[in-house]
Parts: C-alpha cells; sequence; structure tokens
C-alpha cells in the first residue's frame, strides 16, 4: 500500500514529466515555426481561391514559435524550483493559457465558413483546415486538462505535488 510520501513524489514526478514534456514539444514547434520557409506557407489551406504568401502571417508565425521556444525553455528550467507556490502558480497560468488556446481554436473551428464542407473548395483544403483545427483543438484541451489535473485535483489542495523536501530530490534529475 502506497504511503501518501511515496504517493506525492510519484505526481511530484509526473508534474516534472508534464512539464519536460511540454517543454520538449514547445521548443521543437518554436524552432520549427521559426525556421519555416517561404514555400512551405504555400502548402497551407487557406481560404484563398489562390496560392499566396501572406507575409504578415508568416511572421506571427515566427513570432509565436520565439514565444513558444521561451515557454518551452522556462518549464525546462523549473523542474529544478522547489517553492510550491511558484511551481502552482506557474501549473494554474498553464491550465488557464492551454484551455484559453483550445477555446480560440474552437471557436475559429465553429465560426468558419469552411467547416469541413465538401464544396468549400475543389482542392479540399477546407476539409484538411477543419482535420487541423479539430486535432489542435483535442491537443491544447489535453495538455490543459492535464495540468488543470495538478491544479484543481483533490480540490486544490495537491501542495505537496509541488512542493517536497530538498534532501537530494535534485540529485536524481
Amino acid at each position: 500500500m502506497p504511503t501518501e510520501a511515496s504517493s506525492s513524489t510519484l505526481k511530484r514526478k509526473q508534474l516534472d514529466q508534464l512539464f519536460l514534456l511540454d517543454a520538449t514539444v514547445s521548443i521543437v514547434t518554436g524552432l520549427l515555426l521559426t525556421i519555416t520557409p517561404h514555400r512551405l506557407l504555400f502548402l497551407l489551406p487557406s481560404a484563398a481561391p489562390v496560392l499566396s504568401y501572406n507575409h504578415n502571417v508568416h511572421e506571427a508565425l515566427r513570432l509565436y514559435g520565439c514565444l513558444r521556444i521561451a515557454v518551452g525553455w522556462i518549464l525546462y528550467k523549473i523542474r529544478a524550483v522547489d517553492d510550491g507556490y511558484f511551481r502552482r502558480g506557474v501549473t494554474e497560468a498553464l491550465c488557464v493559457c492551454y484551455a484559453l488556446q483550445s477555446l480560440v481554436v474552437l471557436r475559429a473551428q465553429l465560426t468558419s465558413g469552411s467547416r469541413a464542407s465538401p464544396t468549400s473548395t475543389a482542392s479540399g483544403d477546407g476539409i484538411a483546415a477543419a482535420a487541423i483545427n479539430w486535432a489542435v483543438f483535442v491537443v491544447l484541451a489535453a495538455i490543459g486538462g492535464a495540468y488543470g489535473r495538478y491544479r484543481f485535483g483533490r480540490g486544490g489542495k495537491l501542495i505537496k505535488v509541488y512542493e517536497l523536501p530538498t534532501s537530494g530530490s535534485r540529485a536524481q534529475r
């Protein structure tokens, strides 16, 4: 039968693994978005009937990539922080951030004129865009839910998940 201390240690390690996974995906995604060549943007499904390059969209993608790299770096470094209140605050912020992102993608999907309508474009770009939106929505909601599980699980009383004695806990990393 696991003790409360071993259960808290396991939950702490799971949260650190979530931070590491999120950091890795954020950094890789950020790097890919930052170095995306112009030609690749022509392949993205768009509402325009003719393939075209939009410099402003490309700039926004690169800026978002820079933001993802920074968030990934912060998440990678936060695993070594033992301040429970700080870790709880970061977990709460990430939960809210991913929830808001998923709602924005859901809104974009539901208000799009090409909601997977086969007649939206001859090449099926409407279906591809809808599939991408739904996949992104599911991923963002799942990540937000994972952070929410730690922040709001057991009525938000999981402080031991965030803060453990530092005696040797960092030596294992």
